[in-house]
């Protein structure tokens, strides 16, 4: 399940959960193992269970969600599998410090879309960005395909057109960001793709270019810039722009991230 069919609404705002109930709606779990995988991933992410805190009781959780014991033990290697926790004999379910987390794990950083990420995980997302992106493009500009090149151009258009729809322009910008990790012909970098979809839901849970029509238009521009520097095989230049892209996104962030903090500044 990607981190895109866990956000609900054109808003892209995070909602919050019950974190111990299955949920319902378009976010319909598959079966009874992700219902407990989601539902304790969704509490240990949120802080409702705390790190180094021990999980209730196998006997309290088989109660809480009304699963076999056969799934409830499949649910928890699941977690365990992404760093999560670790069962021991006769000690119990703890869960695991942060550091342990997998953060290249679709479902952890999904979880951490829907609880709200920190702005400390926001910094560090912006910060692998631009470890990776910039290098992607440069390599995109060497082995994109005239097919993929015609498909980013399509993208471009897709993002010009959705002034009034967050989602629709997330969708578009996310899209574009995954093919050209594609056309890089790398496939460790075309393999980062949940963690530049989390970077941008992230991003536009608290502004999106589509707010303002001059921040928009920039941000099309800027997206522009990288596919016809792909285009013109000039892979510096679309480096370079590639950059640009993310510098924009992360002044429009520390923005609102400034005069949210003036707002609780005056309301004390």
């Amino acid at each position: 399940m990607s981190i895109l069919d866990n956000l609900l609404a054109d808003s892209l705002q995070p909602r919050r959960n019950n974190h111990l109930a299955s949920r319902g709606g378009a976010q319909a779990l598959r079966n009874s193992h992700d219902q407990v995988v989601t539902a304790l991933g969704s509490a240990i992410v949120s802080g409702a269970f705390a790190q180094g805190a021990h999980l209730p009781g196998e006997d309290a959780l088989l109660g809480r969600f009304g699963v076999s014991r056969t799934v409830l033990r499949e649910a928890l290697k699941t977690l365990a599998a992404k760093g999560l926790i670790v069962s021991r004999t006769r000690v119990g379910t703890r869960v695991l410090p942060r550091q342990h987390w997998n953060l290249f794990d679709t479902d952890v950083l999904s979880w951490h879309v829907v609880e709200g990420v920190e702005s400390s995980l926001r910094a560090e997302l912006t910060d692998f960005r631009f470890a990776i992106e910039p290098a992607a493009a440069a390599l995109a500009a060497r082995h994109a395909t005239a097919g993929q090149i015609a498909q980013m151009r399509e993208l471009v258009a897709a993002m010009a057109a959705a002034q009034d729809s967050r989602l629709a322009f997330a969708q578009a910008d996310l899209a574009l960001h995954q093919l050209i990790g594609q056309a890089s012909g790398n496939r460790l970098m075309a393999g980062t793709g949940a963690v530049i979809e989390t970077a941008l839901f992230a991003s536009f849970t608290l502004s999106s270019p589509v707010d303002d029509r001059a921040d928009h238009a920039a941000s099309v521009r800027g997206h522009a810039a990288i596919v016809e520097a792909i285009a013109a095989r000039d892979g510096v230049a679309a480096a370079e722009a590639v950059r640009g892209v993310i510098r924009h996104g992360q002044e429009r962030i520390d923005a609102v991230e400034q005069r949210q903090g003036e707002i609780k500044k005056h309301e004390r």
